[in-house]
């Protein structure tokens, strides 16, 4: 099997995740409410969604995305021009101490080997006194959306694979409780969490089942590891299990998690 976190094509990443992680992205800025003319630091910052949105909506006086894939900074340079980006670990930020005013992170902090160490890069990365470090993930375990649907389908035909592999069982981070604590342990205070929930809306089930067969991310990594009739077997557990509107459509919902808290002075 291909190692299970694969990130390597920002167009086909765009298609499976990114088009979700825009809509969450919107609401996330909403919700931390900062002002213009802020330095920004978007840490995992994938294809440029938080950091397009940072841009449209918040207005940045600086802003650098960092991430690990070469390929994915490649694509965030492309749609967001006016942005700065590079290549680095969110572990080890390139960064000066205090250096931003807001330090985010967007569905990246359950990928990294060590979260408790993003967050306290997170956290150093802000100015002290009002420094906002915030973040959000997805829900694996409890939201019925697509992923939720896809590895309770696997489990159907493939139930090894889906105790191994499923998300939900994954990401233990990814709730709320989960990440306060991560936050406090960080540092920060003021800590809150909110639900940011989303449409997800497919015009049919090839607009849900084809971005799985390109490979990018956990999911689509198991798919594709797959013989061509095991593949064939969850893609008809899958269809199953989602609900179809009249003219074909499927609507489901996502959410996120997310938490912000600030660094304090001294």
């Amino acid at each position: 099997m291909r190692g299970l976190d694969v990130w390597e094509t920002g167009a086909a990443y765009e298609r499976y995740m990114g088009r979700w992680s825009r809509l969450v992205a919107a609401r996330f800025t909403e919700w931390l409410g900062r002002p213009e003319g802020l330095r920004w630091l978007d840490v995992g910052c994938g294809t440029g969604a938080l950091s397009a949105t940072v841009t449209d909506r918040c207005r940045p006086r600086a802003l650098l995305g960092v991430d690990l894939s070469e390929p994915f900074v490649r694509t965030a340079r492309a749609q967001v021009p006016g942005g700065g980006f590079a290549v680095a670990d969110a572990t080890a930020l390139p960064v000066p101490d205090g250096a931003y005013d807001v330090a985010v992170s967007g569905l990246a902090l359950n990928f990294l080997p060590a979260p408790a160490t993003g967050a306290t890069e997170l956290a150093r990365a802000v100015r002290p006194g009002d420094g906002l470090a915030a973040a959000y993930v997805w829900d694996y375990a409890e939201t019925p959306g697509f992923l939720r649907r896809f590895w309770d389908a696997v489990a159907t035909v493939d139930p090894a694979s889906a105790v191994a592999l499923d998300e939900g069982r994954r990401f233990p981070l990814c709730r709320p409780e989960r990440l306060h604590s991560l936050w406090t342990d960080a540092g920060l205070t003021d800590v809150t969490t909110a639900p940011i929930d989303v449409p997800t809306v497919f015009t049919g089930f090839a607009d849900l089942w084809d971005p799985f067969l390109a490979g990018q991310g956990p999911a689509p990594a198991y798919v594709t590891s797959l013989t061509p009739g095991d593949r064939d077997r969850v893609r008809t557990a899958y269809a199953e299990s989602v609900p179809l509107e009249r003219d074909g459509s499927i609507t489901l919902t996502a959410r996120a998690w997310a938490v912000r808290g600030r660094r304090p002075a001294g």
